[in-house]
């Protein structure tokens, strides 16, 4: 009789990681790493837990941030300030692979929990410290929330309108520095199968948000004028923008070469002259002639429904999208064709999430686990340090762990 092997682990199944965090940059990191298979302990504050979970109620009742960060770890609720809680921390993350904090600048040092600190405790141990700004530097102190970081990076003096700049419109800040932190820990992971050791990770907002600032920051550096502020269009090349259909949508293309333009002319404007004549001929000619050429294409476009206009732009090879809507997005043909969807648990019981991008073929999928309740952990995790029914009651009774 044959028995069916195994099914393979998970790229981080056995990795531990606790995780003092809040708002998006850590849990955002830390919950990829969940994803792949770490059992990551979120260690919140007793009287309220992360302040993420109050952001708002969009999710049954529960924080669409929160749930999107935090889903498949375990959530410990206990006060640092309480030297007991602090041992409490402490005696996990001697028994831990990684340890990510996003405190307030200057907040871990002060428990001792600052990466430099923990690593020579604790060789093995890879700590993550995320700031806004990194820990030296005038900056060092300075508040440093998603917008404001934003702010300094450049980001919004290169995102909206030449009237009117704007910040984008998801955390980019947290999310760039989330990125970094989970891929420093997988470099950290590499290098200590290596050498045995592990070591701090620095990961900080502004320079995390100025990397992928390359392509306007390298041009202006460079030589060149800053891209100005074009909204969807595109700053250099013509057209490239967004623009209304028969029955309410909107559409985006882009044309990438004169060719193009020229296909773009007979296939879909229906006026194959353009595709030769001198003011649109060439991308420079367009440019410089930007609102003509625009109203060419926003005339015929807005001739068509919105389907028929993406149908005629795929059929001349012409790149395009639908300007969509978050709604849209939650209803988008490819994620459900390609089955990206999925429902995870959480205290108000069954939510929609979609799977990490990172797709391992012939793996098992990512691990998908619920979001925590504040505090959902806590007895389980101090009866596995040891902690008695009546210890843990004490501290219950004190208010050091909730």
């Amino acid at each position: 009789m044959s028995t069916q092997p195994p099914p393979p682990p998970l790229p981080l199944d056995g990795i531990t990681v606790v995780a003092v965090e809040q708002a998006v940059s850590a849990p955002f990191a830390t919950r990829q790493l969940a994803d792949l298979g770490a059992r990551v302990v979120k260690v919140e504050r007793p009287d309220g837990g992360d302040f993420a979970r109050g952001y708002d109620t969009a999710a049954q009742g529960l924080a669409s941030h929160f749930v999107w960060c935090n889903r498949g770890k375990e959530s410990l609720a206990v006060d640092l300030k309480d030297p007991r809680g602090l041992d409490i921390v402490r005696r996990l993350i001697a028994d831990a692979d990684v340890f990510v904090q996003n405190l307030a600048q200057g907040a871990a040092a002060r428990l001792g929990l600052d990466a430099p600190a923990l690593c020579a405790v604790h060789p093995r141990l890879i700590a993550v410290d995320i700031s806004g700004y990194g820990a030296q530097g005038p900056y060092a102190h300075k508040r440093a929330y998603d917008m404001l970081v934003q702010c300094e990076a450049g980001l919004v003096s290169v995102t909206g309108t030449a009237g009117q700049p704007v910040k984008a419109g998801i955390p980019a800040a947290d999310i760039a520095a989330a990125m970094y932190a989970f891929s420093g820990v997988l470099a950290a992971l590499v290098r200590r199968g290596v050498t045995g050791r592990g070591g701090p990770v620095e990961i900080s907002m502004l320079e995390s948000l100025a990397e992928w600032m390359g392509h306007p920051l390298h041009f202006g550096m460079h030589g060149g004028e800053p891209p100005a502020r074009t909204g969807v269009a595109h700053a250099v090349i013509v057209p490239y923008d967004v623009y209304p259909t028969a029955d309410g949508g909107q559409v985006l293309l882009s044309v990438q070469n004169d060719r193009e333009w020229r296909r773009l002319a007979e296939q879909v404007l229906g006026r194959p002259e353009l595709g030769f004549d001198p003011l649109f001929a060439t991308n420079t000619a367009r440019t410089a002639h930007r609102a003509t050429t625009d109203a060419q294409v926003a005339e015929a476009l807005g001739r068509l429904p919105t389907a028929e206009a993406v149908a005629r732009l795929e059929a001349a090879g012409i790149a395009c999208a639908r300007l969509n809507t978050v709604t849209d997005v939650a209803a988008h043909p490819q994620l459900a064709a390609r089955e990206r969807w999925r429902e995870v648990g959480s205290p108000a019981g069954p939510l929609k999430a979609l799977l990490p991008p990172i797709t391992l073929p012939g793996g098992p999928e990512a691990r998908m686990g619920a979001v925590p309740a504040l505090g959902e952990h806590t007895d389980a995790l101090l009866k596995a340090l040891g902690m008695t029914e009546e210890g843990t009651a004490a501290l219950r009774r004190d208010g050091v762990v909730a």
